[in-house]
């Protein structure tokens, strides 16, 4: 009687079960769905709010650059840097804003699955694109006004963080960017298979911030480096920005619909 007794103690809980490949992807899907029924006003804001949450890891970088530099080897650096590098996306992720780089495979999968049309998609990327863009942009004016102003962070800082973004030529870039919207996307479908909330942060901290360490190009984070640089450096150009923000883009794109939202779902579905 106390061996039945407990075994069924020790009865696994149906909660902690891992989920299915399956479950996730449906998960993705209906959420990529609710996205799509949005009101296009509301889609927008919640990207602008993402554009100005996001900012955050640019002033911890820029504020742990500004107090350390010179005193720490390129190494602890490179290492500070990765480490601040995830606060933006725990604000944005578990705040549940709209990121353009989470969206390039959750929205491609209600496509795939015949729900929405492309045309649909396209304009969603559009808005979300646009809204962290200009959020990000609100963002660097008061950053680049404050920071300096207040002293928690150096003006230099702003060139320092910008050139290790521009300093590339396109195809670098492209690839750069193309791994890391492949890790975007593996972003969103881990927080997908994760039921907790701490579960989600440490899954954020650990892809997050093995983006910032590599250096690899994300094209909303790197757009606030870019222009701060831009505003408070002559060293960096509009070219430079321009340049960097294209094959960003395209490569953040390319990297979380191809490697993440198609091959998932051929995996699970063909």
């Amino acid at each position: 009687m106390l061996k039945k007794f407990l075994k069924g103690s020790q009865a696994p809980d149906p909660q902690s079960k891992p989920k299915e490949s399956e479950e996730i992807l449906e998960e993705q899907i209906d959420a990529g769905i609710k996205e799509f029924k949005r009101s296009n006003r509301n889609l927008f804001v919640s990207a602008f709010t993402a554009g100005l949450e996001i900012g955050f890891s640019v002033l911890l970088m820029g504020t742990l650059y500004s107090l350390f530099v010179g005193k720490v080897s390129p190494e602890s650096m490179s290492l500070l840097l990765a480490i601040s590098y995830p606060i933006g996306f725990i604000f944005v992720i578990i705040g549940r804003s709209e990121l353009f780089t989470e969206h390039t495979a959750l929205a491609l999968l209600p496509v795939l699955n015949g729900s929405v049309t492309l045309r649909n998609l396209l304009i969603l990327w559009t808005i979300v694109y646009v809204g962290n863009i200009i959020g990000g942009l609100l963002f660097t004016l008061l950053l680049v006004q404050i920071g300096p102003s207040v002293g928690f962070i150096q003006v230099d800082s702003f060139y320092h963080l910008a050139k290790k973004m521009v300093d590339y030529d396109w195809n670098t870039i492209l690839f750069s960017a193309l791994l890391a919207g492949w890790m975007m996307g593996l972003l969103g479908w881990l927080v997908t298979s994760s039921k907790e909330t701490v579960s989600r942060i440490f899954v954020i901290i650990l892809i997050t911030s093995v983006i910032g360490l590599a250096g690899l190009h994300h094209c909303i984070v790197g757009s606030i480096e870019v222009l701060a640089g831009l505003i408070t450096s002559d060293k960096i150009s509009m070219l430079d920005y321009v340049k960097f923000q294209t094959w960003a883009t395209i490569g953040n794109v390319l990297g979380g619909t191809i490697f993440v939202a198609v091959l998932k779902f051929g995996q699970i579905r063909i």
